[in-house]
């Protein structure tokens, strides 16, 4: 038996902003001048988000001044976030904190050293010898990955249950001078939030109970991964270090890599399972921003119901790095399920350039 997702479960930050005023929050820190505050609600304004969440009230964000102040409200609000998210997975999938087996914490907003994971150990009451796994520098490609690795650990050790954490707080890396034309297209997509994810190997449901004491319906069974590199990419989406925190490098080819290579990536990856695009009932697709999507779109030839939830995603919490495949599944786990046996395909993408694609069977 494959490992199964028992729940998915979001936690976002208090403060919720329509895109309109974080753009201006973000034009004040950055004290743009008028032709580039003019320029970048254009930018934001074709973004497709309404809204997001920002770990921090509007007025600290705009004065929260280098790279070491910024990282120090990381790392607690990080760890906060995250805990409310596995606090809530745990509760929807019946489960205790002892009963997890791995935790596997990713994140590419903020550094900690101990790592996240292991400063949730004592919060949540989970085992001193849970195994860990941080994940840091695969970017918004890491939500998908790391649900990878989750289905690996789990088909070698199915009496097992895992969770998986991404937690991302983008808001804290705004720059404050030197704006560029990505700062400004990154600041209109880019929200906070945390989405935690519980598993089961296929033999775990006889030790744990999970299934019948879960307070929602199991989601999909993890059938297979595929991690896929693009040559020649490697400067197309990253970050850089920089005085004020994390820098966004982002070029105008991301899209033009997606849609040049994905559907020869993923019909490989499907043709090994004897099947088709067609025969995807769910698309769980890594919402970078309009542009991203519409290259998915294309490059798959896929309708616009295929997409529709990665656009919904995208209005309502914004590009949440890893943590916004996700979201995505957890919306389609709670609303739009789709037919018992039917198959769907996880995709992220993110820096490499990079893609990452799970099978999955409702």
């Amino acid at each position: 038996m494959m490992p199964r997702v028992l729940a998915v479960r979001s936690a976002f930050p208090e403060h919720r902003l329509a895109q309109a005023e974080i753009t201006d929050a973000f034009a004040s820190r950055g004290r743009l001048g008028p032709a580039e505050r003019a320029l970048t609600e254009r930018l934001h304004g074709s973004s497709e988000v309404a809204t997001r969440h920002i770990v921090l009230p509007v007025e600290e964000c705009v004065h929260l001044l280098g790279a070491e102040a910024v990282n120090d409200r990381y790392i607690p609000e990080a760890t906060l976030l995250g805990e409310r998210a596995l606090r809530l997975a745990l509760d929807a999938a019946g489960l205790s904190p002892a009963d997890l087996d791995l935790l596997i914490v990713t994140s590419v907003t903020g550094v900690a050293v101990p790592s996240l994971d292991a400063r949730l150990i004592p919060r949540l009451g989970l085992r001193a010898d849970i195994r860990r796994l941080p994940i840091f520098g695969l970017g918004c490609v890491a939500g998908a990955a790391a649900l990878g690795r989750l289905h690996d650990y789990l088909l070698g050790w199915p009496g097992q249950t895992a969770a998986l954490l991404a937690v991302e707080l983008c808001s804290l890396n705004w720059p404050r001078s030197g704006i560029t034309l990505a700062d400004m297209v990154a600041a209109g997509l880019f929200g906070d939030g945390a989405v935690a994810l519980i598993a089961s190997g296929g033999q775990a449901d006889q030790v744990t109970g999970a299934v019948s004491d879960a307070k929602s319906p199991a989601g999909p069974r993890l059938i297979a991964s595929r991690s896929v590199v693009y040559p020649d990419s490697g400067d197309a989406l990253g970050w850089r270090l920089s005085a004020d925190g994390f820098r966004i490098v982002l070029t105008t080819e991301l899209p033009v890599v997606v849609e040049r290579g994905l559907a020869d990536s993923v019909s490989g990856f499907l043709a090994e399972h004897d099947l088709t695009i067609d025969d995807i009932a769910s698309w769980i697709c890594h919402p970078g921003g309009p542009k991203v999507i519409d290259s998915v779109q294309r490059s798959l030839k896929l309708p616009d119901s295929a997409v529709a939830a990665s656009r919904r995603s995208l209005a309502e919490v914004g590009n949440m790095s890893s943590a916004s495949v996700l979201h995505i599944l957890e919306m389609i786990c709670d609303s739009e399920r789709p037919p018992e046996g039917s198959a769907g395909l996880m995709i992220g993408l993110g820096p490499g350039v990079s893609a990452e694609l799970v099978l999955l069977e409702w």
